[in-house]
């Protein structure tokens, strides 16, 4: 006799790899020509990749959906890891500044997940918070192509900040592929 599951399927849109999230030529994040030359441009690039990918795993879901916690206790949800991304290039900024730091987006610790309810203007304000977030950080930066240069009241070296940028993206990235997996089946790649 079958059992039944409340887990969904695995599935996934590639047809030439069935265990990848979408064909090779069919994957925004695979660029035309060669890898970029210099240590920023390749850093810039993994950026830019990280960040498409969650953006990926976020596309063709519902507010309910994005805003799921499939694993409890965890307050983690893709629509709380989009908000959280937000919060977290805020401080970003913060930390090269040498001004007055901006306030927490969502408030108290934690906020940025325990807010992340299903409701599209939520989810609206919380793309629309990360793509502002990321251009001031990312104009920031822009003003300061030496990696070695070191910024803010803590002298954070420009090198160090885009590497812990990828570094928690590609960490949440991972998160988001197993949220996904849970909503609805569909595996990471």
């Amino acid at each position: 006799m079958a059992r039944m599951s409340d887990r969904p399927a695995r599935w996934s849109q590639a047809t030439v790899y069935p265990d990848m999230w979408t064909d090779p030529d069919d994957d925004p994040r695979n660029g035309e020509g060669v890898s970029p030359d210099g240590e920023l441009p390749t850093l810039q690039d993994f950026l830019t990749d990280y960040r498409l990918t969650l953006r990926m795993k976020c596309e063709g879901l519902d507010a309910e959906q994005l805003a799921r916690r499939p694993v409890p206790p965890s307050t983690m949800s893709l629509l709380g890891l989009v908000r959280h991304l937000a919060e977290v290039e805020r401080d970003w900024l913060n930390w090269i500044s040498d001004g007055e730091p901006k306030p927490k987006l969502y408030g108290k610790r934690d906020a940025d997940f325990d807010g992340a309810v299903a409701d599209q203007a939520v989810v609206e304000a919380a793309y629309a918070d990360l793509a502002r977030e990321q251009a001031a950080t990312d104009a920031a930066l822009a003003e300061h192509p030496d990696l070695g240069k070191r910024l803010g009241k803590d002298g954070i070296a420009v090198r160090e900040l885009m590497v812990h940028r990828i570094e928690e993206y590609a960490r949440h990235c991972g998160h988001a592929d197993l949220l996904r997996e849970c909503i609805d089946g569909r595996v990471g790649q």
